[in-house]
């Protein structure tokens, strides 16, 4: 698929059929997230690939579940969110966060490997690291794409994220960015428009 066919045509993708993926396609998929720039040249990137049903229970047993289109519109009320794009992809995410990982048809914990704590940088290239992860991820998610495979990333609350360290037997310098499944789209797929944006309004040369 052409580079920009891929761009065009990845989206987030939270319903899923009932279908796994194959592990030769998850090492193709992952294989090109390896490809991505890194910022130490190291690529200091693991993949915790969840194909065991209990294990995926267990990692994601902290996701809260069974959340309402109700509740999601009083927690957007209470965020103060008011475009009507923005609103309906919020409604259509909050319900599903664990649902779509529970049926997703691969799971998987991306990790990278941070010097110091992520949430506290001595500086602004102390992130270089999650900068770097999330290059791979995009990778992976394009990559997907062209495979017919569509993905959604959820990060972590702080409890999950402890919780996810300790029980995958994490290293204490690695970080989990997210959870990131992937699977086959299922049928019939709600349709939901992203704002347009202008590139040239947003260009600016020399200075803003």
């Amino acid at each position: 698929m052409d580079i920009y066919e891929a761009i065009k045509l990845r989206r987030t993708v939270r319903d899923f059929k009932d279908e796994k993926i194959e592990i030769t396609m998850i090492k193709k998929i992952l294989n090109a997230g390896l490809l991505a720039p890194t910022n130490d040249h190291m690529r200091s990137w693991n993949f915790v690939i969840m194909n065991d049903p209990a294990a995926k229970l267990e990692l994601i047993k902290l996701v809260v579940k069974d959340r309402t289109e109700k509740q999601a519109i009083t927690t957007l009320d209470n965020w103060g969110l008011v475009d009507r794009s923005q609103r309906e992809m919020y409604i259509d995410a909050i319900p599903k966060q664990y649902k779509m990982l529970l049926n997703c048809g691969c799971l998987i914990v991306p990790c990278f490997q941070q010097t110091e704590p992520l949430l506290e940088p001595s500086k602004l290239s102390s992130l270089n690291g999650f900068a770097s992860i999330w290059c791979c991820i995009e990778n992976i998610l394009l990559s997907a794409v062209a495979e017919g495979i569509y993905g959604v990333t959820r990060i972590p609350g702080d409890d999950e994220l402890t919780h996810i360290k300790t029980i995958l037997n994490i290293p204490d310098d690695y970080e989990v960015p997210c959870y990131l499944a992937l699977g086959y789209p299922a049928e019939n797929l709600k349709e939901l428009r992203q704002n347009f944006v202008n590139v040239e309004e947003r260009m600016h040369f020399n200075q803003w």
